[in-house]
């Protein structure tokens, strides 16, 4: 069964593998975290994913975000941030969700259910009238996700593609 589930304590070793197995960088995702070790993690760094969806302890122009990790039963396969909210950054960049699949578990479907899934949470969670996301151009596979979950490409740049979902498309 593919689900998501917040961060959370009982599942830090887990969390802990996907989360320094996640590159830096890829595709736009970005994973500050990459190359910090278990004791920083479960002391710091997951503590804070935990504070961050309550609101609580967010660095300056930060907003509320709740880490979803997507399982297929045991095996955590996705990362799902939801962003309660926008700020100026957000509404003119990568909005209100942003995803990582692991490398094994792309082009299986994994990316568009967590989407699903994600956006689900994100119209328990947002107060606008549409989820804002944005892909990079040379990532055509997350389009194609977004696009199959119900979003439109709302405009461009040279480099991103925004795209946008309307609440009464799954909300």
């Amino acid at each position: 069964m593919i689900y998501l589930k917040e961060a959370n304590m009982e599942d830090a070793e887990k969390e802990y593998e996907f989360i320094t197995q996640l590159p830096e960088d890829e595709n736009g995702f970005m994973n500050q975290y990459y190359g910090c070790s278990y004791e920083e993690f479960v002391n710091k760094i997951l503590p804070g994913y935990i504070e961050h969806s309550k609101g609580i302890n967010l660095n300056p122009g930060h907003v509320p975000q709740t880490a979803c990790f997507l399982w297929d039963d045991d095996q955590l396969v996705g990362l799902f941030r939801v962003r309660h909210h926008l700020c100026e950054a957000l509404a003119n960049g990568s909005g209100h969700i942003g995803y990582g699949i692991r490398k094994e578990f792309r082009g299986k479907g994994y990316a568009s259910e967590g989407l699903r899934l994600a956006i689900e949470k994100a119209w328990t969670i947002i107060p606008e009238d549409e989820i804002y996301m944005s892909v990079h151009k040379d990532n055509p596979a997350s389009l194609r996700v977004q696009l199959k979950n119900g979003a439109y490409i709302h405009h461009e740049d040279e480099a991103e593609y925004y795209t946008r979902v309307k609440r009464n498309v799954n909300g």
